[in-house]
């Protein structure tokens, strides 16, 4: 069971490119995700009573958990939605933090001492192109200085948070973690609004299936699995994975909102299985 998660999780991270957009359309990027977390944390105490899974966690197992989710849910999705509401092409923005697994292979040998192998850069380098044949480099297109800076502060927070979580001391049930990282990144949304932004959301339908879909289908189901695959493997073998979900994201943008699928969009996909392969393989 546990060798099908990795293709759970690249379907249902590669779907929430699908809903973003409307998200943002629909309400202020912050205001959004501190709705989202305020509802996944309520998800995540109510499974975690439900398994018997105590809340009630010392302080250092709480701050670990917090720091999490304010880098993950905060900084990156933050960024993220920030970057894509103002204007930076979406296709941009997911190739910049695509550089996240390279980035990660880098810092993991010297922080969490783990051999990054040749097997590995050669696989990372093969993803990183196939991610760069399916998303392409639209050079005409105006990219604002502010979103490049999110995106950038994006990718520099999902690389420190997969870091981060692999040096976690505590070995709390993932109900638990999940809950506590979910009221860090629901904290620090709410501050971003207060202090920056207005609390501005569309409750359309649009808006609400949208917001739905993340709720349940990437916050409770993909990013649980993630922290899952974290734990049980290392640092830069999970995160290669990642070059997988730019092709994917083609794929269900053709298959649910009839886009256009062209034959470099395969060709990438192709490149970036093989290179995902090769960097995970045993």
């Amino acid at each position: 069971m546990i060798r099908i998660y990795p293709f759970i999780f690249i379907i249902l991270w590669s779907s929430a490119f699908i809903t973003t957009k409307p998200i943002v359309d629909n309400s202020d990027p912050f205001a959004a995700l501190a709705f989202r977390f305020f509802f996944v944390a309520i998800g995540f105490y109510i499974f975690s009573v439900y398994s018997h899974n105590s809340v009630i966690i010392n302080k250092r197992n709480f701050i670990e958990s917090f720091l999490s989710g304010v880098l993950f849910h905060g900084f990156y999705l933050g960024g993220v939605f920030f970057s894509i509401s103002i204007g930076m092409p979406a296709g941009i923005a997911a190739l910049i933090v695509t550089l996240q697994p390279i980035l990660t292979n880098l810092l993991s040998g010297p922080i969490l001492n783990e051999k990054v192998s040749i097997k590995q850069w050669i696989g990372a380098f093969l993803g990183f192109t196939g991610a760069v044949l399916v998303l392409g480099l639209d050079l005409g297109s105006k990219i604002p200085l502010l979103g490049l800076t999110a995106t950038l502060i994006a990718l520099i927070a999902i690389t420190t948070s997969t870091i981060w979580q692999k040096k976690l001391s505590n070995n709390l049930p993932l109900s638990v973690s999940n809950f506590y990282q979910a009221i860090g990144g629901c904290f620090f949304h709410i501050l971003i609004v207060i202090f920056f932004t207005e609390a501005l959301i569309n409750f359309s339908p649009t808006f609400l299936i949208a917001m739905s879909h993340q709720v349940f289908l990437v916050s409770f189901g993909a990013f649980t699995i993630l922290m899952f695959l974290i734990k049980k493997n290392s640092a830069s073998k999970t995160v290669s994975m990642f070059f997988l979900i730019p092709a994917v994201s083609a794929f269900m943008g053709w298959f649910f909102l009839n886009e256009i699928l062209t034959i470099v969009d395969l060709v990438g996909f192709f490149i970036a299985t093989i290179g995902v392969y090769i960097a995970t393989k045993k």
